[in-house]
């Protein structure tokens, strides 16, 4: 993929507050309007050049929720009768939390 001729790349790694890295199919990614304006070429972030978003408000445990949402979002997004997606009640507050900065 290409935008006002550079490479576009098609994975994108979100980083925790805790440094733990996961790497991303970008279509899976931009479901979070904040990561779609983060790697939007035309908002000049840093982001959008080197496809490396930090997030140091969220950790490691929770981004990898997180992440593991993306995907399940992404298999699923065409499909009827999805059973729902395993999720830790002790990581509820803290993936809701998350979910409301990554605007998901």
């Amino acid at each position: 993929m290409t935008t006002n001729g550079t490479e576009v790349s098609k994975f994108v790694t979100l980083v925790s507050s805790d440094g733990f890295e996961f790497v991303v199919l970008r279509e899976a990614a931009c479901v979070s309007g904040a990561i779609r304006r983060m790697l939007d070429p035309r908002s000049g972030f840093a982001e959008s050049v080197n496809a490396r978003c930090t997030f140091e408000e969220i950790n490691g445990l929770v981004l990898e929720k997180v992440a593991e949402y993306f995907y399940y979002n992404y298999k699923n997004r065409n499909t009827d009768d999805v059973a729902d997606m395993d999720i830790p009640p002790e990581l509820c507050l803290e993936l809701l939390m998350a979910a409301d900065f990554l605007d998901t």
